[in-house]
């Protein structure tokens, strides 16, 4: 007989979702100077959570305009003040992490386990990790009394809406420059949940502005002269657009972007960790993950072993309510990205590689894709080239880790990659010829906020985490009159 889990839904009751939702700009919620307020759905019901503002040029003049008279007393605090600041916004993240765990599964379709387990403890993590730090910059490796940047534009994506903005608002407070942030046009509501965090820590008006809206605010927000630090994660298309609008403009640029990441399994492996490693790394957050080991590169020797295995641990993952303790791969965050990733996989299809996909009843309303996997691939295929951003993993083969490198580096991205080895020699060997920022050893998709993220070539430039993450909001002190 077959195990069966019984519902165990996690109550929407402990969130309170406002019907409509303004700016958060100087300290307050306010209406937008366009009038223009926009949906965002539950992807997996397609019912309509709130209406929100979109914000518009003059709307982000106005949150800069707010930053930039905020960060004269805020820069001059002394670090130890700033970091009580970052150690309450931590504190209340952890004492209202059950509802916003609750509140970003509802808004962007992940899993409820995930957001609470994963999303919410390392929010509160990067909180804590950067107040560390205020008081301590001149010991960062940065040079003596080094100071902060002025007003920092930032732009996240959706997939992870709570943890990207910790990712970049803590370490630019800690560092003594205020923020205006861009959420995503599909997941707004925690980055305007967070402004009600930032106000119950007392935070001082204009240090932190939210402006919500789509692509023509985030462009707004990058080429506004009152910016002096831009930092994006997103697509590489959008990288490479917000790269040209900043050249010559002096602004400082971090761009964290696409990936394509090859999970490398030697035939001395222990397959059953390996295949929970490549299961973690591509159905995680429904393989919204711009570091996923969408690539397996399996030693041909164990390749159908290890298949066999894998897709056997396919089989008992559960697909369905987000909100459900026992669901293992949530909804697709939006109709459009389930548009990409299905043309994709017909893609694959067409150009004759195998699909397989365990049997899974799918909802019948919402965006939903089931996990899937394909081999006979070669890196001539789509699926092996391009960034599917969803649950599909592209399986390719190899003989000797010579080979192996050839075909992880092979590609325009190098964000990350993953290896699967019982030598340690061959772990250090592998990770120096990998060309990609992070590289995981019989683990993936671990992250920690003493350690740094980022990427080479199309997966774009910079450091967010550790000490590193740092650098990019800080400038060099300035030189005493008698040293110039």
């Amino acid at each position: 007989m077959a195990f069966e889990y019984a519902p165990a839904p996690e109550s929407r009751a402990v969130v309170d979702i406002a019907p409509s939702y303004g700016l958060f700009i100087d300290g307050e919620f306010t209406e937008g100077a366009q009038g223009i307020l926009d949906k965002t759905v539950s992807p997996a019901t397609e019912e309509v959570l709130a209406e929100y503002t979109r914000g518009g040029a003059e709307d982000v003049d106005r949150a800069v305009r707010a930053a930039r008279k905020a960060f004269e007393s805020w820069s001059a605090l002394p670090g130890r003040e700033r970091a009580k600041y970052l150690f309450r916004i931590a504190r209340i993240v952890q004492e209202r992490s059950r509802e916003l765990a609750v509140l970003e599964t509802l808004d962007n379709g992940k899993p409820i386990r995930e957001s609470r387990d994963t999303d919410l403890p390392l929010v509160a993590a990067h909180f804590f990790y950067y107040a560390g730090w205020a008081d301590k910059l001149s010991y960062a490796g940065f040079g003596e009394n080094p100071r902060p940047l002025g007003v920092a534009g930032q732009v996240i994506p959706w997939n992870f809406p709570l943890l990207m903005l910790a990712w970049k608002i803590a370490p630019a407070l800690a560092c003594g420059n205020t923020v205006v942030l861009k959420p995503a046009e599909t997941t707004p509501l925690s980055a305007l949940f967070f402004a009600d965090i930032c106000r119950q820590a007392g935070l001082p008006k204009g240090v932190v502005n939210i402006v919500t809206g789509d692509g023509a605010t985030g462009a707004a927000l990058v080429a506004h002269p009152g910016v002096d630090k831009v930092a994006f994660t997103g697509s590489t298309e959008v990288g490479k657009a917000i790269a040209r609008t900043v050249a010559g403009t002096g602004k400082k640029v971090t761009l964290e972007l696409g990936g394509k990441a090859a999970n490398i399994v030697f035939d001395d492996a222990p397959i059953d960790q390996a295949v929970e490693g490549i299961v973690n790394g591509i159905f995680f957050n429904q393989g919204h993950v711009c570091c996923a080991g969408s690539r397996l590169l399996v030693q041909e020797s164990v390749a159908d072993e290890l298949l066999d295995a894998l897709k056997r641990r396919m089989a008992t993952l559960r697909v369905g309510d987000p909100l459900d303790k026992n669901t293992d791969i949530g909804a697709v965050n939006s109709a459009e990205q389930l548009a990409r990733i299905t043309e994709l996989a017909r893609s694959g299809e067409e150009e004759g590689a195998e699909r397989w996909s365990p049997a899974c009843e799918l909802p019948d309303s919402g965006y939903w894709f089931a996990p899937t996997l394909f081999t006979g691939v070669t890196q001539a295929h789509r699926i092996a080239r391009e960034e599917i951003f969803g649950p599909v993993l592209s399986v390719l083969t190899f003989r000797t880790p010579a080979e192996a490198v050839e075909k992880a580096n092979n590609t325009p991205y190098g964000l990350s990659a993953g290896i699967w080895t019982e030598k340690g020699s061959r772990i250090l060997w592998m990770a120096d010829k990998l060309r990609a920022g992070v590289v995981w050893a019989n683990t993936f998709n671990k992250f920690d906020p003493t350690s740094p993220f980022g990427g080479y070539k199309e997966s774009g430039y910079g450091r967010e985490g550790g000490r590193h993450g740092l650098e990019a909001y800080l400038a060099p002190s300035k030189p005493k009159a008698s040293e110039e």
